[in-house]
Protein backbone atom coordinates (compact mmCIF):
# COMPACT_ATOMS: atom_id res chain seq x y z
CA UNK A 1 0.00 0.00 0.00
CA UNK A 2 1.67 3.28 -0.80
CA UNK A 3 1.00 6.82 1.01
CA UNK A 4 -1.68 7.47 -1.74
CA UNK A 5 -3.93 4.51 -1.00
CA UNK A 6 -3.72 5.17 2.77
CA UNK A 7 -5.00 8.46 2.44
CA UNK A 8 -7.88 7.75 0.55
CA UNK A 9 -8.87 4.84 2.78
CA UNK A 10 -8.85 7.23 5.79
CA UNK A 11 -10.87 9.67 3.79
CA UNK A 12 -13.46 6.53 3.12
CA UNK A 13 -13.25 6.16 6.88
CA UNK A 14 -14.06 9.70 7.63
CA UNK A 15 -16.98 9.34 5.70
CA UNK A 16 -18.21 6.35 6.83
CA UNK A 17 -17.75 7.40 10.40
CA UNK A 18 -20.45 10.75 9.54
CA UNK A 19 -22.65 8.07 8.27
CA UNK A 20 -22.70 5.75 11.83
CA UNK A 21 -22.90 9.34 13.36
CA UNK A 22 -26.24 10.30 11.44
CA UNK A 23 -27.02 6.77 12.05
CA UNK A 24 -26.80 6.71 15.78
CA UNK A 25 -28.29 9.90 15.90
CA UNK A 26 -31.59 8.94 14.12
CA UNK A 27 -32.14 6.50 16.87
CA UNK A 28 -30.86 9.00 19.38
CA UNK A 29 -27.45 7.49 20.99
CA UNK A 30 -25.82 10.20 21.37
CA UNK A 31 -22.61 9.12 23.19
CA UNK A 32 -22.15 7.01 20.13
CA UNK A 33 -22.47 9.38 17.57
CA UNK A 34 -20.36 12.10 19.54
CA UNK A 35 -17.47 8.64 19.27
CA UNK A 36 -18.45 8.23 15.58
CA UNK A 37 -18.12 11.79 14.94
CA UNK A 38 -14.77 12.10 16.56
CA UNK A 39 -13.46 9.19 14.69
CA UNK A 40 -14.35 10.54 11.53
CA UNK A 41 -12.67 13.88 12.47
CA UNK A 42 -9.88 11.70 13.84
CA UNK A 43 -9.46 9.54 10.23
CA UNK A 44 -9.73 13.38 7.70
CA UNK A 45 -7.07 14.77 10.46
CA UNK A 46 -4.64 11.73 9.98
CA UNK A 47 -5.32 11.41 5.85
CA UNK A 48 -3.65 15.04 6.32
CA UNK A 49 -1.34 14.51 8.47
CA UNK A 50 0.11 11.60 6.32
CA UNK A 51 -0.08 13.86 3.24
CA UNK A 52 1.89 15.99 5.20
CA UNK A 53 4.70 13.33 6.02
CA UNK A 54 3.27 13.32 9.97
CA UNK A 55 2.06 10.98 11.88
CA UNK A 56 1.90 9.18 15.03
CA UNK A 57 0.50 6.41 16.87
CA UNK A 58 -1.39 7.73 19.49
CA UNK A 59 -4.83 9.97 19.71
CA UNK A 60 -3.05 12.09 21.70
CA UNK A 61 -0.02 12.66 19.28
CA UNK A 62 -2.58 13.09 16.51
CA UNK A 63 -4.33 16.28 18.31
CA UNK A 64 -0.58 17.56 19.10
CA UNK A 65 0.13 17.36 15.32
CA UNK A 66 -2.77 19.03 14.01
CA UNK A 67 -2.54 22.11 16.66
CA UNK A 68 0.39 22.64 15.74
CA UNK A 69 1.13 21.93 12.27
CA UNK A 70 -2.40 22.66 11.21
CA UNK A 71 -4.60 24.66 13.25
CA UNK A 72 -1.55 27.69 14.41
CA UNK A 73 -0.18 27.94 11.10
CA UNK A 74 -3.72 28.93 9.78
CA UNK A 75 -3.71 25.73 6.96
CA UNK A 76 -6.47 24.72 9.14
CA UNK A 77 -9.32 26.99 10.50
CA UNK A 78 -9.50 27.83 13.80
CA UNK A 79 -13.11 26.36 14.54
CA UNK A 80 -12.52 23.10 12.96
CA UNK A 81 -9.40 22.66 15.69
CA UNK A 82 -11.69 23.83 18.44
CA UNK A 83 -14.59 21.20 17.29
CA UNK A 84 -11.88 18.27 16.99
CA UNK A 85 -10.60 19.19 20.75
CA UNK A 86 -13.72 19.19 21.70
CA UNK A 87 -15.05 16.11 19.69
CA UNK A 88 -11.96 14.64 21.35
CA UNK A 89 -12.84 15.55 25.03
CA UNK A 90 -16.29 14.37 24.96
CA UNK A 91 -15.55 11.28 23.09
CA UNK A 92 -13.27 9.97 26.07
CA UNK A 93 -15.92 11.26 28.48
CA UNK A 94 -18.80 9.15 26.63
CA UNK A 95 -16.59 6.72 26.42
CA UNK A 96 -15.12 5.92 29.30
CA UNK A 97 -16.85 8.09 32.41
CA UNK A 98 -19.94 6.41 33.91
CA UNK A 99 -23.16 8.24 34.32
CA UNK A 100 -22.12 10.50 31.59
CA UNK A 101 -24.81 11.33 28.60
CA UNK A 102 -24.77 13.60 25.99
CA UNK A 103 -27.52 15.58 24.53
CA UNK A 104 -29.36 15.85 21.61
CA UNK A 105 -29.32 19.71 22.06
CA UNK A 106 -25.27 19.90 22.56
CA UNK A 107 -24.29 17.17 20.12
CA UNK A 108 -26.77 17.33 16.87
CA UNK A 109 -24.98 20.57 15.69
CA UNK A 110 -21.81 18.72 15.67
CA UNK A 111 -23.12 16.38 12.66
CA UNK A 112 -23.24 19.30 10.35
CA UNK A 113 -20.41 21.05 11.15
CA UNK A 114 -18.23 17.39 11.22
CA UNK A 115 -19.28 17.28 7.72
CA UNK A 116 -17.64 20.81 6.97
CA UNK A 117 -14.69 19.32 8.72
CA UNK A 118 -13.90 16.31 6.83
CA UNK A 119 -15.25 18.07 3.30
CA UNK A 120 -12.66 20.96 4.29
CA UNK A 121 -9.31 18.53 4.57
CA UNK A 122 -10.54 16.54 1.74
CA UNK A 123 -10.39 19.58 -0.22
CA UNK A 124 -6.88 20.96 1.21
CA UNK A 125 -5.24 17.49 0.67
CA UNK A 126 -7.20 17.59 -3.36
CA UNK A 127 -5.49 21.01 -3.18
CA UNK A 128 -2.33 20.03 -2.43
CA UNK A 129 -2.60 17.10 -5.01
CA UNK A 130 -2.06 14.80 -2.73
CA UNK A 131 -4.64 12.46 -3.83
Amino acid sequence: MNIKDLILYRLERAKEAIIEAENMANISHWNSCVNRLYYACFYAVSALLISKNLSSSKHTGIRALFNKHLVKTNIIPKKYGEHYNHLYIYRQQSDYEDFFRMEESKVKPWIALSKDFVDFIESTIINQKKI
